[in-house]
């Protein structure tokens, strides 16, 4: 009996694009779908899944027989260090190109063993959109997943506005210094007030063939095609865009903040379950015990920003000069070059209230209550756990829909302050003092708190149930028939 309810399952195959902050998401939405009776396939690419093993161990990645890891090649030759973070560009163009067929050799495979249901829906990251093709081929539904805010995927739905407008590609390279980055963007009414550098940087270009350009608009294009679009955010934050989204997309689903759901309603051995490519330090947990509530900021600028020595200098000396407590991430390969090293008059200078650290449990920390204020390179993930935390953000946006998101924060939502894309120490120590002791980080913090609580509303849990009832169990009703 056991045996035949297992077969009886909706069964979801879940792909995220083959970066961290792709995974991470991906991997809490599909804890959900377990949680909600399905069973659970996840596809890594073979390089990010020799990753999750070497820094979560194999037997955590084996938390129950209905919830199992597939991998498919990325088309790439895999870099000489096993813990390096992916071009992105080439990555783009080599999934696009090259993963579809692995991906239909992996759902037949699935389809034909007998110890587990048919494959019944698919749920692919935004970027993953091949797998459209696959679906069709099986008859069931594929739902896209953008792991971007909903005002950064709407921004990208607008890069072919900006082209037929003549906004982008850009001229001459000279517009990326001479100002012209600061035009506001007057054709599309939804987004009044941004300029060309508050949208995401992939139009930063000369070249109409770009690869990056043209994989995006490609991209948001067969998107129409998809079952439904999910986004990880909630209304109370995005009312508006989404309603913009559900007129240019057919089903448009605000399922998160995903990490906060999924904390309320995985089970234990699933919550053991992690998705951090890099081995965390816990340690630091400790560490913010010892300090007093809202005293310590936390920086971190994601799994792919990169910096120059330079700048990894003005950021250092602007914390110290501050005179906060902070807690510093520092991956192996934040620092272009040789030389990213921090200075050792620095480290003397903070030994008393810093700690550095090579990778942490985000969400732990921005929950922490010694934590004050984040330091962010305003990706997505980060930007919704900051959020859910109740934490305000000074934001240094790197690429992709970054600079959107840093817009919103700032502009919109009330919680961030932008620091320049040439960083100095003195702006950094300014804003770092400003977000922790002086009266713009108070009302910060209270707007960060205001939004907290909208947050932990009811809406995403009952978008959850349509998307499953509405659109991922018809692939299941289908198979029965």
């Amino acid at each position: 009996m056991g045996s035949m309810n297992m077969m009886m399952k909706p069964h979801a195959v879940c792909i995220p694009y083959p970066a961290q902050g792709h995974i991470n998401p991906m991997l809490k939405l599909a804890k959900i779908l377990h949680s909600k009776g399905f069973h659970i396939t996840f596809v890594n690419t073979e390089f990010n899944h020799r990753r999750l093993l070497k820094s979560q161990g194999s037997q955590t990645l084996k938390p129950c027989s209905s919830f199992q890891f597939e991998t498919i090649p990325d088309g790439l030759e895999p870099p000489e260090n096993q813990d390096a973070t992916q071009d992105v560009p080439s990555l783009c163009k080599s999934t696009s190109e090259t993963c579809l067929e692995p991906f239909k050799a992996l759902l037949s495979k699935l389809n034909d063993d007998k110890t587990t249901p048919p494959v019944s829906c698919i749920v692919s990251d935004g970027v993953m959109s091949f797998t459209l093709d696959a679906a069709h081929e099986l008859g069931i539904p594929d739902v896209l997943f953008w792991t971007t805010s909903a005002c950064g995927f709407l921004a990208y739905a607008h890069y072919t506005t900006l082209w037929q407008n003549g906004f982008i590609p850009l001229k001459d390279s000279g517009d990326l210094t001479n100002g012209y980055l600061n035009t506001i963007v007057d054709c599309i009414p939804s987004m009044k007030g941004m300029c060309l550098k508050d949208m995401p940087s992939f139009l930063r270009t000369t070249d109409p063939d770009d690869i990056m350009l043209n994989f995006v608009v490609r991209e948001v294009a067969r998107a129409q095609k998809a079952s439904a679009i999910i986004l990880n955010t909630f209304e109370d934050l995005e009312q508006d865009v989404l309603t913009e989204l559900s007129s240019i997309y057919p089903s448009v689903f605000s399922i998160g903040p995903l990490h906060a759901i999924a904390n309320t309603m995985v089970e234990k051995d699933l919550r053991l379950l992690g998705s951090s490519l890099w081995k965390e330090d816990t340690d630091c947990m400790q560490w913010l015990d010892s300090k007093e509530a809202n005293s310590v900021v936390y920086v971190n600028f994601g799994s792919i920003t990169v910096m120059t020595p330079h700048q990894l200098v003005e950021f250092s000396w602007g914390l110290a000069n501050s005179n906060q407590t902070f807690l510093w991430v520092i991956r192996p390969d934040l620092v272009t070059g040789d030389f990213g090293m921090l200075p050792p008059e620095f480290l003397e200078a903070t030994r008393e209230r810093g700690l550095l650290t090579s990778w942490c449990p985000q969400e732990k920390v921005l929950n922490h209550p010694s934590i004050g204020g984040f330091l962010t390179h305003s990706g997505w993930n980060s930007t919704i756990e900051s959020i859910s935390g109740g934490v305000p953000m000074i934001c240094w946006p790197f690429f992709a829909e970054q600079q959107t998101n840093c817009w919103y924060s700032c502009n919109q939502w009330g919680i961030g302050m932008e620091i320049d894309s040439d960083v100095s120490r003195k702006q950094v120590e300014e804003l770092v003092r400003s977000l922790m002791v002086e009266d713009k980080g108070k009302e910060m913090r209270k707007m960060a708190m205001v939004w907290k609580k909208k947050a932990e509303s009811s809406s995403s849990l009952m978008n959850i149930d349509k998307l499953i009832n509405q659109v991922l169990l018809k692939g299941s009703c289908l198979l029965k028939n």
